[in-house]
């Protein structure tokens, strides 16, 4: 039987009418594999989002469903939810509700429908964004009592244990945390998190994103052996996490030139993080952050090793159409890059990606500007 959390009931909650939740995708600047090595990141959220509606039951059914599944409708009851065999899209909003149950929050039972625009298998967090749509959602629609930082803890839990993703916390916590207007350094080791300022707008500066089209999934075993291999470099240096290495030089210590290559990438990322902080909120022209982005693909193509031929065409075509500074974003193997580049040049970039795409014969890629946006929100109020 599950411990109940520090202010959890198992009182019939006092339940409100249905509503309307949103939660953003990200992006994330610079900070890529860092979180799960509890180092720092630099997440923004994006305006694109997964919107969830919640209507309140008592009959102890959970039902999902979406519209970017027409037809197909999940039912599945609240004690069950442990042993339910679902698989694909609706394991995500199920293990938010399996989450709460588990740690002894009352619910009677919820309608859940989805609707999000944030690209899929892109590299911006889709994922989490249902996730903490739906954590709110049920905080809210059931007046749970839960902090923000256990909105975060139980989205991740949900994705870690029920989905069976081993991701940090980065996700759910840019998503939750981000407000419009900047980004969020985040210091994964003691989840503290502060706004940095981020207005490319006003240096006449745009953040492209560029999708290849080539859908990632982090359930497939890359990812999870990529953390093995961070956590068996961190025991071998007698540390619990790789963050708590800050000289490169310290590596040499490492007899497995994996190994080395893998704490490399976090040890040279987390110092990557901490100069683009600063040079944000030293107020200086945010194009000097160009070349840190240009070396931290760098580093996940080469140490990491996570980056795909689609991934570094994009890097280079956007490099050589001009832009400041281009990187692949997520967990790699397929999703998106980011590219620093003139707000008038945005055109000019794309175009020269879908050339190189085309001459490849990759995918068609797409391409937005990305614009820092809201954290997650009730979205049908005021």
């Amino acid at each position: 039987m599950s411990q109940l959390s520090e202010g959890a009931s198992m009182d019939v909650p006092a339940m409100s009418a249905g509503g309307i939740w949103a939660a953003p995708g990200r992006v994330n600047i610079i900070g890529e594999h860092t979180d799960y090595n509890g180092g720092y990141c630099l997440p923004m959220a994006l305006p694109q989002v997964v919107r969830c509606t919640a209507m309140p039951r008592t009959d102890g059914l959970v039902r999902v469903s979406s519209q970017q599944h027409p037809g197909e409708r999940i039912d599945v009851p609240v004690p069950e939810l442990a042993e339910s065999p679902v698989e694909g899209w609706a394991r995500y909003p199920l293990g938010v509700v399996h989450e709460y149950h588990r740690r002894g929050h009352r619910i009677p039972g919820v309608d859940l429908e989805l609707d999000g625009s944030v690209p899929i298998g892109a590299g911006l967090s889709s994922s989490a964004a249902i996730e903490c749509s739906v954590a709110i959602a049920l905080r809210d629609l059931f007046g749970l009592p839960v902090s923000e930082a256990d909105l975060i803890d139980i989205a991740n839990k949900a994705e870690n244990d029920y989905v069976g993703a081993p991701t940090g916390t980065l996700d759910q916590t840019a998503s939750i945390r981000c407000t419009a207007g900047h980004a969020l350094f985040l210091d994964a080791g003691t989840g503290e998190t502060s706004q940095v300022p981020f207005d490319l707008a006003a240096a006449r500066l745009a953040l492209l994103i560029v999708d290849t089209n080539t859908p990632h999934a982090l359930v497939d075993g890359e990812y999870a052996r990529r953390r093995r291999e961070c956590e068996a470099a961190a025991a071998e240096l007698g540390v619990s996490k790789l963050r708590e290495i800050t000289d490169i030089r310290a590596l040499s210590a490492l007899t497995d030139p994996v190994l080395r290559r893998r704490a490399r990438h976090v040890v040279s990322e987390n110092a990557r993080v901490l100069a683009v902080v600063e040079a944000l909120r030293n107020g200086g022209d945010p194009r000097a952050i160009g070349p840190i982005l240009t070396a931290a693909h760098a580093s996940l193509r080469d140490d990491f090793m996570v980056s795909t031929a689609q991934l570094d065409t994009a890097v280079e075509a956007a490099l050589d159409a001009g832009a400041h500074g281009a990187r692949m974003v997520g967990g790699g193997f397929g999703g998106s890059i980011i590219a620093l580049v003139d707000a008038n040049a945005t055109d000019r970039v794309v175009a020269e990606v879908e050339k190189r795409f085309q001459a490849a014969y990759f995918a068609e890629p797409r391409a937005f500007v990305a614009v820092p946006s809201a954290g997650a929100r009730r979205v049908d109020q005021g």
